[in-house]
């Protein structure tokens, strides 16, 4: 039987090829027995909020890329920090982006939601390191 670090892993990333390549990275590293796999972040937060109010698992991790179209990694951020009792202590989240901006990686250490900044690409190195 197959021992995995984590039950449930969320990837929110618009790239399908980053998305293939982490989820790969993902299965390889036994990491979480199921990985969820939304391109919009809007969406992502529809899915993490109606698990929420149903009462159901929610993932415990969460890969998150910043930069992608109509709805940001920040604003992903912030919309969760709005839902009642939802803290770090509920879900760890990774910001898994290509950004080098200074400010980007400021404000993510400064977001008490996030656990970490990891640039992209995923490696199977960062996976053990989490």
């Amino acid at each position: 039987m197959i021992s995995f670090k984590y039950k449930s892993v969320l990837l929110v990333d618009d790239s399908y090829i980053d998305n293939l390549i982490n989820r790969k990275i993902l299965d390889n590293g036994n990491f979480a027995e199921f990985i969820t796999v939304i391109e919009s972040p809007k969406e992502a937060f529809n899915y993490i909020r109606d698990l929420y109010l149903e009462g159901k698992e929610l993932p415990e991790v969460i890969f998150l890329d910043l930069r992608m179209p109509i709805m940001n990694g920040f604003e992903f951020l912030k919309a969760l920090m709005d839902l009642p009792n939802l803290g770090p202590d509920k879900i760890k989240i990774y910001v898994l982006t290509s950004s080098l901006d200074p400010k980007d990686i400021r404000k993510v250490k400064e977001n008490q939601m996030v656990s970490k900044f990891i640039g992209k690409p995923l490696t199977s190195q960062i996976l053990q390191e989490i």
